[in-house]
C-alpha cells in the first residue's frame, strides 16, 4: 500500500475546516492516514498522484442513523403505505427470522451502498438479535468494507405481552442486554482518534423499553465511556403516546432519564417544540435528521433551521432500507436541504450549509473532531465528485454539489485507503455479495 498520495488540481476543495476555507485548483497531501498538508502547488516526492481535475473535493460524509439490517426488506408491500407503528408490525415477524448471515450480507450491501455515496463513517443501530445473530456480524461487516463504523448496542425489551409493540420473540431480558453491551464495548470500542470502530449503547425507543432500561443504559454508557443514541419524538404518535405512559413530552423524559449531554444524540426530533430545542442545545445534545425516512413515513419536516439557529449539533442520516428505502447519503443531504426551503423559505438553507451538516456537524454529532474536516492532522476520509459528467455539466458553482452534481463518488478515501476508485468499490466482491443478498431475500420473501 502507498503510504503517502497527492490528490492534485482539484476544481475545489470544500475543506469545512475551522474557517470553512474553499480552495480552488487545490491539492492535499495524505500520509499514513492522515492529512499533512491542504493548499495549491504541493509537492512530495514519493506521492503517488491522484489527478483531482474537474473534482469537488470533500470530507467523507457521516452517517448519523442507520438500521443496516433493513437492506434486506425495502419496499415490502404491507409496509410501503404504512405510518410508523403499522409499519413496525408488518415488518417485526420478517426480521423475527433473520439470524448471522442475514445481518452480515444486509450490512455489507448497506455500507457499500453509503460508500458509493460518498460516506466515509456511518453508525448503525441495532436492536434485534434473533436466532444467534450479534453486533459481532456488522462489525465484520465494516471491517470488510473499510468504512468507520460507531455501532450502537441497541435493544428492546417490552413485548406486547407488556403493552410495548414488538413482539415477545423480538425482546430480550434487561440483564442480557446490559451484558451484552458490556461485552461488545470491551472487545471492539476504540476511544483513540482515528478509531475506525466506537462502540454506543441504543435502546431502541421508549416505547420498547422500560425507563430502568433507559437509566441503566446511560449510567453504563458514562461508566464505559462511551456515546448513547436512541429515537425521539419521531412523528405525532410518538409525543402522544410519552404524554399518555409518561405524563410529559419526549424532551423532558430524556431529560429526567439522563439522556441529554454532548455524549447523546437522538434520531428524528421531527417534533421537538422550543423547548426542547433549547434543552438540546444547553446541553450539547445531538440530533440525526433523516429528512427521506420522515417524508417515507409521513412524520413531517423536522426544524433543522430551528435547531441549528440554537447551536444544536445536528447530523445527517439516512435512517434504515425498510424506511427510505434508499441509503444514499448525498441524496438525503440534497432531500435535507429542500425540505427546509419548502418549509421555511428559499434562502433558509444553503447547499454549502447542508453539506457542512452532512460533514462536519454529523462528525461533531458523533464526538469525533478527527474526521469531517479536510485539515491538517486530520484523517484522510475524502471524497472526490467528478463535476465533468452529465450530471453536473453546466454548473458555475461546484461546492452547489447539492443542486447539480452527481449523487455517486468517483473516488473515496477512508483513513487514506483507496475504497472507491473510478466509481468501483474495490474493497470486496459487491457482485458476489448482491448475489448473497438476493438469495437471501428471496428466501424471506417465500418464507
Amino acid at each position: 500500500m502507498h503510504h503517502c498520495f497527492l490528490i492534485r488540481n482539484a476544481e475545489l476543495i470544500l475543506t469545512m475546516d475551522d474557517e470553512r476555507r474553499e480552495i480552488a485548483c487545490g491539492d492535499i497531501l495524505v500520509r499514513d492516514g492522515v492529512i499533512e498538508a491542504v493548499g495549491q502547488g504541493l509537492y512530495d516526492d514519493d506521492a503517488q498522484i491522484v489527478d483531482g481535475r474537474g473534482c469537488l473535493v470533500t470530507p467523507g460524509l457521516v452517517n448519523t442513523h442507520h438500521h443496516l439490517f433493513q437492506t434486506l426488506t425495502r419496499a415490502v408491500p404491507g409496509a410501503q403505505d404504512a405510518l410508523l407503528f403499522g409499519w413496525l408490525k408488518t415488518l417485526y415477524p420478517i426480521w423475527s427470522r433473520f439470524g448471522p448471515d442475514h445481518m452480515r450480507i444486509s450490512a455489507l450491501v448497506g455500507l457499500a451502498e453509503l460508500a458509493l455515496s460518498g460516506c466515509s463513517t456511518t453508525s448503525d443501530h441495532l436492536y434485534l438479535y434473533p436466532n444467534g445473530a450479534r453486533l459481532d456480524d456488522t462489525i465484520e461487516a465494516a471491517h470488510a468494507i473499510g468504512v468507520r463504523l460507531h455501532a450502537t448496542r441497541g435493544s428492546m425489551s417490552i413485548g406486547e405481552s407488556l403493552g410495548g409493540l414488538p413482539p415477545d420473540s423480538l425482546v430480550e431480558r434487561e440483564e442480557d442486554i446490559l451484558n451484552d453491551c458490556i461485552r461488545v464495548i470491551d472487545a471492539f470500542h476504540d476511544p483513540n482518534p482515528g478509531a475506525m470502530i466506537r462502540v454506543g449503547v441504543a435502546p431502541c425507543s421508549p416505547f420498547s423499553v422500560s425507563r430502568e432500561l433507559m437509566r441503566d443504559s446511560a449510567v453504563l454508557a458514562r461508566d464505559k465511556g462511551v456515546m448513547m443514541h436512541t429515537h425521539l419524538a419521531e412523528n405525532d404518535e410518538d409525543i402522544a403516546y410519552s404524554l399518555e405512559k409518561f405524563g410529559m413530552r419526549p424532551g423532558q423524559y430524556a431529560e429526567e432519564l439522563g439522556w441529554t449531554g454532548s455524549d447523546v444524540w437522538h434520531a428524528h426530533c421531527v417534533k421537538l417544540d422550543d423547548q426542547e430545542i433549547s434543552l438540546f442545545a444547553r446541553t450539547g445534545t445531538g440530533v440525526a435528521h433523516c429528512p427521506c425516512s420522515n417524508c417515507r413515513l409521513g412524520s413531517g419536516i423536522a426544524p433543522v433551521r430551528s435547531m441549528r439557529d440554537a447551536g444544536v449539533p445536528v447530523g445527517l442520516g439516512v435512517d434504515g432500507s425498510a424506511s427510505n428505502d434508499s441509503g444514499n447519503l448525498i441524496m438525503e443531504a440534497r432531500t435535507g436541504m429542500l425540505l427546509q426551503r419548502v418549509q421555511y423559505g428559499a434562502d433558509k438553507m444553503s447547499p454549502r450549509e447542508m453539506l457542512e451538516i452532512a460533514t462536519r456537524g454529523g462528525a461533531d454529532v458523533l464526538g469525533r473532531d478527527d474526521i469531517g474536516r479536510l485539515a491538517p492532522g486530520k484523517r484522510a476520509d475524502i471524497a472526490l465528485w467528478d463535476m465533468s459528467d452529465v450530471e453536473a455539466a453546466g454548473s458555475w458553482d461546484p461546492a452547489a454539489l447539492l443542486l447539480a452534481g452527481p449523487m455517486m463518488v468517483r473516488d473515496l478515501f477512508v483513513e487514506g485507503r483507496h475504497l472507491v476508485a473510478d466509481s468501483w468499490l474495490t474493497t470486496i466482491d459487491l457482485p458476489n455479495v448482491l448475489g448473497k443478498q438476493r438469495d437471501l431475500t428471496k428466501a424471506l420473501m417465500e418464507g
